[in-house]
């Protein structure tokens, strides 16, 4: 039996690979008892993976004020570590890290529960977060009274529960807590299968259930006229026509970047195109968006070449610190998205590889495309990022002060890894007369 007390890193490894050599030979009754308990090991490992991560949260923190750190930069690139260890987006890891920290010191009953697989991670995380506004002492005396009960609750019912608790112990800050919610409302784009979208929005909740009802309300008398769209067709196509002034998204005033093959553009080609601000789209769903256009719609152009023997997009430099538009932009389509390895955030940032305060060339081998979270976390003490010069593409090395490697790749430029030529598009339809 495994010693946890003693337990080392090879121990970790080789618990992983024991993992996935269990036994066949088992009826179903038991394959259900195995799938229990495997979900109660994964909880416990995560309690595990938190207890870590407050540890070393706290020894980066020490470590750093021990450097000279100014207290505003305390804790810099800490979490972007973390979500390089658990391959997930900084984002994500930053809520890790929020919810590792509340969990182990401030919520020991929740945090025992998911210790001894009685609860899940994502069950944990919402009474972390539904008590994150209290003082500690209300926070401890949610989780006296919540922990006993979590095995048997579900995820609604663990956030109504803490909600409930919370309000009854701090009514007013509950109030103030939702009126500074309110601040925090935006909009955010990501792709869905299949060449969809998801556009969300985060409303105050009598504007979002008004919004929503409206779109239904209407919906539904469309649905009563005779219109053969389904209710949930309707309602989206509504929030565009609202947004955009257009019954369609292609007609409203935005600009749109697309870069394709010239075989997908002018001969039918298969391969795949990339749009700005979304990724790959199906060659088909690229050319209608151009070829549907409104005749007073202005379309430029502008031939990308790649290298015929490694598809790397051909390079462009300036003598300029700063990165002109066109390079930019050249470094936002190679990217597509942010270069720091399991981010995906869009690119808000273009940046250079090797500072040009370290003699730094303004070019695209010296260019990566960031979102702002990963662009900030770099600039932490001991991070280092270089170009690796013998890769077929654009890649990275990314090094981070606790000594460990990452690289990174520039995806696959539009007509997949031998392309010769490509096109880029962009355009700016025109705004509909008021």
């Amino acid at each position: 039996m495994l010693d946890l007390a003693a337990t080392t890193t090879a121990d970790l490894a080789g618990l992983v690979g024991a993992l996935g050599r269990l036994a066949e030979a088992v009826d179903d009754p038991e394959r259900v008892d195995r799938i229990r308990l495997l979900e109660e090991i994964q909880s416990a490992a995560v309690a595990a993976q938190m207890g870590e991560t407050a540890a070393f949260v706290a020894s980066q923190r020490a470590a750093q004020r021990e450097a000279g750190v100014g207290a505003e930069r305390v804790g810099k690139g800490t979490a972007a570590q973390i979500a390089l260890a658990k391959r997930m987006a900084p984002h994500r890891a930053s809520r890790f890290v929020q919810a590792a920290t509340i969990l182990t010191r401030e919520l020991p009953g929740t945090f025992e529960q998911l210790r001894i697989g009685r609860t899940t991670e994502w069950r944990a995380t919402i009474v972390a977060r539904e008590t994150a506004w209290l003082s500690l002492d209300h926070r401890r005396e949610v989780d006296r009274r919540l922990a006993p009960e979590l095995e048997r609750l579900g995820d609604r019912a663990t956030e109504q529960r803490a909600k409930a608790l919370a309000y009854r112990l701090d009514p007013h800050g509950y109030v103030d807590r939702v009126k500074l919610a309110e601040n925090e409302r935006r909009v955010s784009l990501r792709p869905a299968p299949e060449a969809m979208a998801r556009l969300t929005t985060l409303l105050p909740m009598t504007q979002g259930v008004s919004t929503y009802a409206t779109l239904g309300r209407d919906a539904d008398s469309l649905i009563a006229a005779g219109d053969g769209r389904s209710r949930g067709q309707l309602m989206a196509d509504l929030l565009v026509e609202r947004v955009t002034g257009r019954a369609t998204a292609s007609e409203g005033p935005v600009e749109i970047g697309l870069i394709m093959t010239e075989r997908t553009l002018l001969r039918g080609g298969d391969d795949p195109a990339v749009l700005e601000g979304y990724g790959p789209i199906p060659a088909r769903t690229a050319r209608d968006l151009v070829t549907e256009l409104a005749d007073d719609v202005p379309v430029r152009l502008r031939q990308l070449y790649a290298d015929p023997t490694s598809s790397q997009l051909v390079a462009m430099s300036s003598r300029a610190r700063n990165f002109p538009p066109a390079l930019r932009r050249f470094v936002r389509y190679r990217d597509q998205y942010c270069r720091t390895p399991w981010c995906g955030a869009p690119i808000r940032h273009t940046d250079h590889v090797r500072p040009a305060a370290r003699r730094g060339s303004t070019g695209t081998d010296n260019g990566q495309g960031l979102c702002v979270a990963c662009n900030q976390a770099k600039e932490a003490p001991g991070w280092r990022t270089r170009s690796v010069p013998s890769a077929a593409r654009h890649e990275l090395e990314l090094r981070t002060p606790t000594g460990h490697r990452y690289r990174s790749r520039a995806p696959d430029p539009p007509g997949g890894p031998t392309p010769v030529r490509a096109i880029e598009l962009w355009w700016q339809p025109r705004t509909p007369a008021a």
